[in-house]
Parts: C-alpha cells; sequence; structure tokens
C-alpha cells in the first residue's frame, strides 16, 4: 500500500510539473536590448537632424514608441541598478558608479529583473553591458557571453590633443575590421542564440556598449555624413545665466573636456559627426539582431524591449557627458514591442525606465514581488493615448531630483533652489522661470511627487565594516 501511495504521489507531482512545463512554454519570451549614453538623437524621436537609425525606427514600428521616456540616473551604475532591481535610486542608496549593488547591505539579497524571470522557469541569458563596468550578476543570468570591459578596444590616440585625463576621452574612424568591434560581436553571439529551440522560454539580455566613449565606429559609418556637412546642437551662450548654485555646483564636472575646448580646437564637429556615427553602428547591430529574431523559432512569440541608461550631451547647456538634470541627460529611446500588441504607436506620456520591471512581469504572466516602486505600462501598451497620471522622476546623488511632466521639467537640488521649465514654449530648456510667482501652483504640483525618502549614499566600504563587527 505504502508503495503504491507513493507511486500515486510521484505521478501527480510528475503531472503537475509537467504542467508547470507546459504553461512556461506558453509565455512569450524577452528580448531586451540596453543601449549605453544614447540620448534621443534617432531618427523616430527627431533629437538630431542628421541621426539614421533605421533599425531603431523598424522597431518603433513593430510596437509602442515611448516619446516622453526618462531614466531613474543621468549615470550608469544607478540607473542600470534602479531598472534592474525596480527601485528609485533614492531607495537604493546607489547614486555614482560605485559601489555595485550587491556589495551593499540593502541590496545585496534584492531580486534582479531577469532573476525573477530564472526563479519562474525562464532561462536567462546575457552579452554586453547590462550592468555598470560589465560586471555579471550570477543570480541574475544563468548563461553568460561576452562583455564590452574584456574586449574594449583602445588603440593610439586619435585625438592627441584631448582636454581630457581620461583617455575615453577620443573619437573618430578606427581601421581594423567590423567584426572586431565589441557590440558586433555581442550581436553575433545573440543570433547564434536565438537560433536554439528551447523548452523554457528566455529572458535575453543584450548590451551594447557604443556609443559610449570612446567614440569609436566603422569608417562606413562616417562616410555618409562629411564632417563639413555637420550640423551642430542650439546652443545659447547665455544659457547658464539663470541657473542656480544647486545646478552649477552639481555639473561641475572636470572629466569630460569643456564646451570651451571643443569649440576653440574646432573638434565639436568632429565629436558630434563621431557620436552619431557611433549611433548608426549601433543601429545596425539592433538591426542584426532583429533580422535573426525574424528568422528564428521564436519570431512570433518574443517581447523585444530597447531603452538606453540614460542621455548625453554634446554642447547642449554648454555641457559633455551626461550626469545633469536636463533633458538631454534624462531622456532615453524607450520602445516595446509585443506580439499581437500595438504597432506603430507614438506615446508622449511621461515614463521611466523603472516602470519596465511590473511591465514585464505583467505581459509575461508573472507574479510581481513586493517593494517594486515601478507602474505597469499596460494601460498605455493597449492605447497610448490612454490617460496617465504620473511624471517621471530622475535623481542625480542624493536629494537632487528632477521631475518631468508632459509640459513642464521641475528641479530642485539638495540645497533648495529650483529650476522650472515650460517645454511647449522652451523645448531646449534655455528660460529658467522658477521665480515667476504666475507658477507657484506648477511648482507645488511637482513638488509633490519628489522622493519623500533619500536613504544615505551605500558603500561598499559600510558593507565591509558591518561584516567585520558581526
Amino acid at each position: 500500500m505504502r508503495t503504491g501511495f507513493r507511486a500515486i504521489v510521484a505521478s501527480l507531482l510528475l503531472v503537475l510539473m509537467c504542467d508547470g512545463v507546459v504553461q512556461a512554454a506558453k509565455r512569450p519570451n524577452v528580448l531586451m536590448i540596453a543601449i549605453d549614453d544614447l540620448n534621443d538623437w534617432v531618427s523616430c524621436l527627431g533629437g538630431h537632424p542628421q541621426a539614421k537609425s533605421p533599425q531603431i525606427d523598424r522597431l518603433a514600428k513593430r510596437g509602442v514608441l515611448f516619446t516622453n521616456a526618462h531614466c531613474q540616473a543621468p549615470i550608469c551604475n544607478p540607473s542600470r541598478t534602479s531598472l534592474m532591481l525596480g527601485m528609485r535610486p533614492s531607495t537604493t542608496g546607489i547614486y555614482v558608479n560605485r559601489p555595485w549593488f550587491r556589495q551593499t547591505a540593502k541590496n545585496k539579497m534584492r531580486i534582479t529583473l531577469s532573476q525573477h524571470f530564472a526563479a519562474h522557469g525562464y532561462r536567462t541569458l546575457t552579452t554586453g553591458k547590462i550592468y555598470h563596468a560589465s560586471r555579471v550578476d550570477g543570480p541574475s543570468f544563468q548563461v553568460v557571453g561576452p562583455r564590452p570591459g574584456q574586449r574594449l578596444k583602445i588603440d593610439a590616440q586619435l585625438v592627441k590633443e584631448i582636454g581630457s585625463s581620461s583617455r575615453l576621452w577620443d573619437f573618430g574612424a578606427q581601421q581594423y575590421a567590423e567584426e572586431e568591434f565589441s557590440d558586433f560581436v555581442d550581436a553575433s553571439w545573440a543570433i547564434e542564440k536565438l537560433q536554439y529551440k528551447r523548452q523554457k522560454p528566455f529572458f535575453m539580455a543584450v548590451g551594447f556598449y557604443r556609443p559610449h566613449v570612446p567614440w569609436y565606429a566603422p569608417q562606413r559609418f562616417f562616410d555618409d555624413r562629411p564632417r563639413d556637412d555637420v550640423q551642430l546642437p542650439m546652443v545659447r551662450d547665455d544659457d547658464r545665466k539663470d541657473l542656480p548654485a544647486g545646478a552649477l555646483q552639481l555639473t561641475n564636472n572636470s572629466l569630460p573636456p569643456s564646451h570651451k575646448w571643443f569649440v576653440e580646437t574646432d573638434h565639436w564637429k568632429d565629436a558630434v559627426q563621431s557620436y552619431l556615427a557611433c549611433v548608426s553602428f549601433t543601429d545596425a547591430q539592433v538591426g542584426r539582431l532583429l533580422d535573426a529574431l525574424d528568422k528564428s523559432p521564436h519570431a512570433d512569440n518574443t517581447i523585444v524591449v530597447l531603452f538606453s541608461d540614460h542621455g548625453f550631451h554634446l554642447g547642449e547647456k554648454q555641457r559633455w557627458a551626461k550626469q545633469s538634470l536636463w533633458e538631454s541627460s534624462t531622456r532615453v529611446p524607450m520602445i516595446i514591442s509585443v506580439p499581437g500588441g500595438q504597432k506603430g504607436q507614438r506615446c508622449s506620456r511621461p515614463v521611466e525606465l523603472l516602470h519596465l520591471y511590473p511591465t514585464l512581469l505583467e505581459l509575461c504572466g508573472l507574479p510581481t514581488p513586493d517593494g517594486l516602486e515601478g507602474t505597469s505600462l499596460g494601460p498605455l501598451l493597449k492605447d497610448p493615448q490612454a490617460s496617465w497620471s504620473l511624471p517621471a522622476i530622475t535623481t542625480y546623488q542624493r536629494n537632487n531630483h528632477a521631475v518631468r511632466s508632459e509640459h513642464w521639467r521641475y528641479i530642485r537640488y539638495s540645497d533648495g533652489s529650483e529650476e522650472l521649465y515650460d517645454h511647449r514654449t522652451d523645448p531646449h530648456e534655455w528660460t529658467n522661470v522658477a521665480a515667476r510667482p504666475e507658477h507657484r501652483a506648477v511648482i507645488a504640483e511637482h513638488a509633490r511627487w519628489l522622493p519623500a525618502t533619500n536613504v544615505p549614499g551605500a558603500t561598499a566600504m559600510e558593507q565591509k565594516k558591518k561584516q567585520q563587527t558581526n
């Protein structure tokens, strides 16, 4: 009797396990494409008139393009940590590029987006840059491909007199084979993996490094955009005169060359040309991925998500790099393509990268864990014009926040100073109207969205000290 009972129980368990496998197999796959340092200079967003991104545009035609999407932090580590944990920098305490979140007490046991997928039957794969500095988080991914930090080629400096202490600040056409570029290698690895038939659904994250500095790309991406024909961003000489002390202090970054250096050395056009070439090169890799997906067994059952971790200044507000709370640093491309979903739609509602975690869980029928601070974009994927009351919030360092609504950008710095821009009349954010009495109600409406909690910045050193005393 006991043997017979055990056999029955085993049979029931087997049935349940098989049913779980079948259910998991029916779930859609996820292909997540992350691009480093890409601002709105893609043709479907119109950030630069000479931007060429036919493959990103192709993806936008397959899904919903969020034209008012913003990052949680205008710098790599906190932005990527926020997206993968589904929590704001003001909650994680990860405000700058160090420490790695697993080195901190409050974050080391938190469940990442891909880790949650793995726990619910997905095969998780990654290549390229998903976390900062090419780190790979073991709990997040089961299969790991190449990473850009392992193969980043920095040859002899092309611009000899570069006004920066970092070798990364270089730009120009490189003459080595296109197949040697790290992003090409990453795309090739992902293309191979896409061809496999799988019993389990997959979550694949592909992180492209360009257009991060150094701005190296194959010669052919420079040839169709001659240097002398390059159009420069619109910049006003007096743009910084109405900035408060908090803005000037926060954006005082000495690492990139100054705007004055680019202008006086006549390298501004060279840099813009190089950045646009890198965008086009990365766009070509996106196209290779889409082609491979279309030819794969997963073509009709794969959600594709594309985003950038933050924007980038190329002279706007007389600034270079990121690390600001202005539009050039916070606005990012974000596209979600769902099989059988809306196609070729544009959504102007303010949204955040933070929303991707709960959105993908909902689309794949997975439970939502406690503690996520984003909101599913499901209603906007069904109807891009649906009402949406939430703004997008970006944080850089502790207690500095930008609140972006559909028409306004409000910034409050840790010293209490403020900026306010009306994007209906001032899309370049040239005129700070925060001091005008008629806008007090606008400021009050936006200020209520500022994070109530701003935890101290997490440090690996604090974690080590705690371990030593325990």
